[in-house]
């Protein structure tokens, strides 16, 4: 089977929003004092008084989403990797376009884990595999 193939626009886009993500994500400053200290101008209606409104759970939110951030886009690469097309070896009377399946879990590309980080991250969803007549 050859695992040698042209990257897949669909899945190229997905990784370049995760790898975006993950960037933007490692720059920005942790807030963990910053929501520490902020917690202490909670009002009696529960907001910081500033320009916004931030309630207890928005400073919970803050102080902890750049480090669950860095996890979450860490595994969609990971996931990314895991699940990549490859020819599956069959006969096929078009050679141009070959069937493919999952590296990792053998299904036909674009396999499930595929399509639902796709939806979840709201690319395109054009097919990557020709239709069949």
């Amino acid at each position: 089977m050859n695992t040698d193939h042209a990257e897949d626009p669909q899945r190229q886009r997905l990784r370049e929003q995760l790898e975006a993500i993950f960037i933007r994500t490692e720059k920005a400053a942790p807030w963990h004092d910053e929501a520490a200290r902020l917690r202490g101008l909670v009002n009696h209606e529960g907001y910081v008084p500033v320009r916004t409104k931030l309630a207890g759970e928005d400073l919970d939110f803050l102080a902890g989403a750049r480090d669950e951030l860095l996890r979450f886009s860490e595994l969609g690469l990971r996931l990314l990797d895991l699940h990549q097309p490859r020819d599956a070896g069959g006969i096929t009377s078009d050679a141009a376009h070959p069937i493919l399946r999952c590296r990792s879990c053998m299904w036909r590309w674009p396999c499930p884990t595929f399509r639902a980080m796709s939806e979840s991250f709201g690319t395109s969803q054009e097919s990557t595999v020709p239709e069949s007549a």
